[in-house]
């Protein structure tokens, strides 16, 4: 065989198997960007398409089911959504359980720090709440990264389709670009829309999952320009630049405030540790005040102011902007 004729042979084989290389490592990357696409658009963190598929037609567990029934499923999954938490509405409950029976077990195990029997019923009431409380925290601290980040998002759109980009080409980029949550948010709004959903109503998912002043005044911003036309590159970069001086003066507000919020943080702190440390100490001192019906109402009543009073510190410290 000439050599000429083996090194064509040789030459051809390598581009096929390059070809097929090629197509496979394509075909995978399609995949990976389907799958992608339904993690973020279903809100589901198993990465296989097909396993999403079959837990989407697969029946619910019962306790989202009861969940369901008491009108708590919607609410539920919405807080733990907005907290960006890899929690399951059942799952949530199963823990607020788990706190209720570990502080009875901890006032069987410690009698001498529960004399009154309610003690351990308000402890219950409080571990059982600390994963709610928790949630919500991480909401808020999600909404605050999303509210700061926000202005150089509407920059970074209105800079890409001044460059001729498409306003879903720039969402894309934007996707990519930008850090969490503000990416995936952003990352969800896109893949909603390229699978089919209208562009209003994705836009207003994204208002339901991002709860915010400013998230609105741009789905207005784009819903209203679509409708009406106009140079939307424009009207983004004035939004940013209101939406920098709301962030500002909110700053401002902030930290005139502080002084306040500290001082109902220790008022509130406070006459609860100084009654712990009481019965840790001498236990027989708030006994005597709990078994006599006057020192119960005494008691009731401070609880009661304490509630009041942050109620009304909190209404004036909280102004906004």
């Amino acid at each position: 065989m000439p050599v000429s004729l083996s090194l064509f042979l040789v030459l051809f084989t390598w581009v096929l198997l390059s070809i097929a290389l090629g197509l496979k490592f394509y075909e995978w990357w399609r995949r990976r960007e389907m799958s992608a696409m339904l993690r973020t658009a279903a809100e589901d963190p198993i990465p296989g398409g097909s396993q999403l598929l079959r837990n989407l037609a697969a029946r619910p567990p019962q306790l989202e089911v009861w969940l369901e029934h008491l009108a708590l499923l919607a609410k539920t999954r919405k807080l733990i959504q907005r907290a960006g938490a890899n929690w399951t509405p059942g799952g949530l409950l199963l823990t607020m359980a788990g706190g209720a029976v570990g502080a009875v077990i901890l006032s069987l195990m410690l009698p001498a720090l529960f004399v009154w029997p309610g003690t351990a019923a308000v402890l219950a009431v409080i571990l059982a709440s600390l994963p709610y409380f928790y949630l919500r925290r991480q909401g808020q601290r999600r909404l605050a990264a999303f509210e700061e980040q926000f202005p150089e998002a509407l920059d970074f759109l209105a800079r890409s389709m001044r460059a001729g980009h498409a306003f879903t080409i720039s969402l894309r980029m934007a996707s990519e670009d930008l850090p969490d949550p503000l990416g995936l948010e952003f990352r969800t709004l896109f893949n909603e829309q390229n699978l089919g959903a209208p562009l209003d109503k994705a836009l207003y998912d994204l208002a339901d999952r991002v709860p915010l002043l400013d998230v609105r005044f741009f789905v207005s911003a784009v819903i209203l320009q679509k409708q009406t036309g106009g140079n939307l590159g424009e009207i983004l970069t004035r939004l940013g630049q209101v939406i920098r001086e709301r962030f500002r003066l909110k700053g401002q507000v902030k930290a005139a405030s502080a002084h306040g919020r500290i001082t109902a943080l220790v008022l509130s702190i406070l006459p609860a540790a100084t009654a712990v440390l009481m019965m840790m100490a001498a236990p027989a001192y708030l006994k005597s005040m709990i078994d006599d019906p006057d020192g119960r109402k005494l008691i009731a009543g401070s609880i009661v102011g304490q509630i009041v009073g942050q109620l009304v510190i909190r209404k004036i410290i909280k102004i906004k902007v």
